[in-house]
C-alpha cells in the first residue's frame, strides 16, 4: 500500500463495523485462542471482587489491554468470567469481622 492509497477521509465507525464483521466471519478471536493453546499460559492481572464502581474503570482497562499484550507476545490467554479474581479483598473482610478460622466463617453463615 502506498501513501496515495490511503483515503483522505476515514469514517472510523464504518471502519470499526467492517473490522468487527470480518473478525466475526473469520472467527478471529476464537482462532487466536486455538492457535496458542499449547503456548505458555498467562493468568492475568488481579482484580478485586465486590460491587462494581468507577474505581474499576482502570482495572477493567488493564484487564483488557494486558491479556491482549500477552496474546500478541505468544501466550495462550483464555478469557473466562472470574479468570483472574483473587481473594485478597475477602481476606480483609474476614479480618474486619474477626474471623480466625474456617469454623468462624462457617458459624457466621452464608446468609450473613
Amino acid at each position: 500500500m502506498s501513501f496515495e492509497d490511503v483515503p483522505s477521509k476515514i469514517s472510523f465507525p464504518q471502519l470499526e463495523a467492517q473490522l468487527l464483521r470480518r473478525w466475526s466471519e473469520e472467527k478471529t478471536f476464537q482462532r487466536s485462542l486455538v492457535q496458542r493453546q499449547d503456548c505458555p499460559h498467562y493468568d492475568g492481572p488481579p482484580f478485586a471482587t465486590g460491587l462494581p464502581h468507577y474505581g474499576h474503570i482502570m482495572t477493567s482497562y488493564i484487564k483488557d489491554v494486558v491479556p491482549r499484550y500477552f496474546t500478541m507476545r505468544g501466550y495462550c490467554v483464555p478469557r473466562r468470567w472470574g479468570w483472574d479474581c483473587h481473594g485478597l479483598p475477602i481476606e480483609y473482610e474476614e479480618k474486619d469481622l474477626g474471623f480466625k478460622t474456617r469454623a468462624d466463617i462457617l458459624a457466621y453463615g452464608i446468609s450473613n
